[in-house]
């Protein structure tokens, strides 16, 4: 069984190696991970172990920068061999979760790190991404103009068309949008561009089908995509928390709970957590549960105090739990960031395509509650 085990870690992904002992063994030798990585052509390396004791077995494992020997990540996972199976999947899939940032991470540090004059594609993509992270208006700017950049040295690099359309959806987020119209047919442009490059790539059609679904108000077309996306790979945690937003605006706030919890297991440290626990707290705050909505905004506030949508969603929820000082405080400090909003500008180029006509209005009413001007 544990050789089962192992097999199935394995198979995570062709770049990773997985050791059966606490010292690192390759070819049945003790080796310098550096050594491993120039052998396998290979700039990580996952290591592991595994016990067994009684019934119970535990696995425990490690990401290794084969460049330089950093660990980036480590984990251990316990579990009884009587489903050996399940077990397989359990930790296949927390593996992958969890790695999957601190990959994307740390090739992004990789590219910052890197010098030259002529930087190509990839690069130019993994600094916009660099950008994208700090959740500002300005290195959204700075992002889309990278991606761009990367989209005209390799017209068809599929990943940096997902990554503009990206752009657009936080642009509309975070109430960012100057022209309407103008920036809902570029989504549209690079979101079906990017579902044409990567028909089977699950990281393209879980953003494309995401900014389809927010930006362009295609919800069916959103909603195919994503979990068409989920189908591929189900251990991708932003494609559970993008298919929660759009279960939200379809109507299922505790379909889309489940969505952003399951996103969060398997991936706590994920970078985009604060995007997870606003849209939990959209998704009780349409369930009409006003004071979990609001705990759950204050988490994404600690993440990203100055947060356009966290501050929205806790005044509104806020307003409806009672707590009115909080929640006039709250749109005070919106009102800061962001004079000209309004609660008709947050209704026209804010919110989700909601299918229930009833949910933007209870919106707004908590909003207008809240003290934000019409």
């Amino acid at each position: 069984m544990v050789e089962e085990i192992i097999t199935a870690l394995s198979r995570i992904r062709w770049l990773f190696v997985i050791a059966r002992n606490s010292s690192f063994t390759y070819k049945g030798r003790a080796v310098d991970v550096k050594q491993v990585g120039r052998e396998l052509g290979v700039r990580y390396l996952l290591e592991g172990s595994v016990r067994k004791s009684a019934n119970r077995i535990r696995i425990a494992g490690q990401l290794i920068d084969a460049s330089s020997g950093a660990h980036l990540w480590a984990d251990r996972f316990e579990g009884a061999l009587e489903d050996v199976f399940s077990l397989q999947d359990q930790v296949t899939a927390s593996v992958v979760g969890a790695i999957a940032p601190r990959l994307e991470q740390a090739e992004i540090e990789r590219a910052r790190r890197k010098q030259t004059d002529s930087p190509d594609a990839y690069d130019l993509l993994l600094r916009g991404l660099a950008n994208f992270y700090k959740w500002t208006r300005e290195a959204n700017e700075e992002a889309l103009r990278l991606f761009y950049k990367a989209i005209e040295l390799d017209p068809d690099f599929s990943a940096a068309y997902v990554a503009a359309a990206a752009c657009f959806s936080r642009r509309k987020g975070s109430g960012w949008v100057i022209d309407r119209e103008r920036e809902t047919a570029e989504a549209r442009r690079l979101a079906r561009r990017a579902v044409q490059l990567g028909k089977d790539d699950a990281t393209a059609l879980g953003v494309a089908g995401y900014a389809l679904a927010y930006v362009v108000g295609d919800v069916d077309d959103g909603a195919a995509f994503l979990d068409r996306a989920l189908l591929i790979n189900p251990n991708l945690a932003w494609a559970w928390s993008n298919g929660g937003f759009v279960k939200l605006w379809l109507g299922e706030p505790d379909r889309a709970i489940e969505r952003f919890a399951h996103a969060m297991r398997l991936s706590p440290l994920d970078p985009s957590t604060f995007f997870m626990q606003y849209g939990m707290a959209h998704a009780h705050f349409f369930a009409g549960r006003h004071d979990e909505a609001h705990s759950w905004a204050k988490m994404a506030l600690r993440e990203l105090p100055d947060s356009h949508a966290a501050l929205r969603i806790a005044a509104a929820s806020g307003a409806l739990a009672g707590r009115d000082e909080e929640a006039k405080r709250l749109t005070a400090r919106l009102l800061e960031i962001d004079p000209a909003v309004r609660i008709s500008k947050v209704l026209q180029n804010v919110l989700g395509p909601y299918r229930h006509p009833e949910h933007p209005a209870k919106y707004a009413d908590a909003l207008r509650k809240a003290g934000l001007p019409e």
